[in-house]
């Protein structure tokens, strides 16, 4: 296990929120109201959590009474590899682990899925010591249990993910801006049939890389054409291959195409390739994300760099600002993304919807 991540459930037993919660007969939201003096609950409730407390012995985090270690709590669904070995998400957790530590914090990695189901997690993290909540990457935690776990009192900051119908304090890349930067490039290179890999909608990073493309295609006065942006298969790893493989199938196939993540991209080169086609001399394909076996693909890979470490980093020390200085208006930070060009998308076409065929110069 890396430095700076402990078990999630260290250290000695002690009376948690949701004992207080059971004995009260009321939620956890609730005694963590009381516990952090703040408005929302009747006095009569305040009354009866009181008396909990002072039955069971609980002693608030944070008091005299308190361990006195200091825990952020990394929340990430379960992903189809260890989340430690994801090409994209180990860069970011490995910025979170690095800031929190400097910042005097341990950090608990809590995996969301399998066995662990939202009762027990709420459990977990009012049992522990933990301080603050970081929630990355969204997906199958959503935006109905982001609220139910802020509503403990907890400052939340979330990871390269949003809550549409409520303001949180998050850290994200500029991803409508990624989407737009790699369709752009596209089009200056002369294409006009663009196809588009998508993820899944529960992602609310990849629908805004989406988006992205489309704002390029609009601004180009290109029209969108719903067969150049097929769905993703769910439940396999092989989403990109078997969208490209769709693509390849039209009878007028995309010149290029845009993945919305490199991983998709990397699906969609085997897919090119096993079509018996070249990138980039019969399809290009841009993406988004330049992690590090990007540049190792065959071609190298033509994507957008997101700084994944970064994003880490200034979620802990937004996170350490909530929990040493209290309640400030949500905010949004967005880390801006750079386009970097290999050789996946060749140069320029010598018209504006040139058919997919003859050898391209490499830029």
């Amino acid at each position: 296990m890396p430095s700076g991540f402990i078990p999630a459930r260290a250290g000695k037993r002690r009376i948690s929120m949701a004992d207080v919660a059971r004995e009260a007969g009321v939620s956890i939201s609730a005694v963590s109201l009381v516990a952090n003096a703040r408005e929302g609950i009747s006095e009569q409730t305040r009354d009866r959590v009181l008396s909990a407390m002072h039955r069971l012995g609980y002693v608030p985090k944070g008091s005299n009474g308190s361990r006195g270690l200091k825990l952020f709590s990394l929340l990430i669904e379960q992903l189809p590899l260890p989340v430690l070995s994801d090409v994209f998400y180990a860069e970011v957790i490995h910025g979170i682990q690095e800031e929190a530590q400097r910042l005097g914090y341990a950090v608990i990695l809590q995996i969301y899925g399998g066995q662990l189901s939202e009762e027990e997690l709420l459990r977990q993290i009012t049992r522990e010591e933990i301080v603050g909540l970081l929630v990355a990457a969204g997906g199958d935690i959503s935006d109905a249990m982001i609220e139910h776990l802020a509503a403990t009192g907890l400052p939340v900051v979330l990871v390269e993910t949003l809550v549409r119908s409520d303001k949180f304090h998050c850290v994200v890349a500029d991803n409508i801006n990624a989407g737009y930067l790699a369709t752009s490039h596209l089009i200056q290179l002369g294409h006009r049939r663009i196809g588009a890999l998508s993820g899944p909608t529960k992602y609310s990073s990849l629908v805004d890389r989406l988006r992205g493309y489309y704002a390029a295609l609009g601004e180009a006065g290109i029209a969108p054409r719903p067969e150049y942006v097929p769905p993703p298969k769910s439940g396999t790893p092989k989403k990109g291959y078997l969208q490209m493989k769709q693509l390849l199938a039209l009878d007028e196939p995309p010149t290029a195409v845009f993945a919305v993540s490199d991983k998709t991209a990397f699906g969609a080169l085997d897919a090119i390739r096993e079509a018996g086609l070249r990138v980039p001399n019969d399809v290009a394909i841009v993406s988004i994300d330049n992690v590090a076996e990007s540049a190792h693909t065959e071609p190298p890979l033509t994507t957008v760099h997101v700084p994944k470490r970064e994003i880490g980093i200034l979620a802990a020390r937004r996170l350490h600002e909530l929990v040493v200085g209290g309640d400030a208006p949500p905010t949004k930070t967005l880390v801006y993304s750079d386009l970097i060009v290999r050789a996946s998308c060749g140069a320029r076409q010598s018209t504006a919807d040139l058919a997919p065929s003859g050898d391209v110069d490499q830029t």
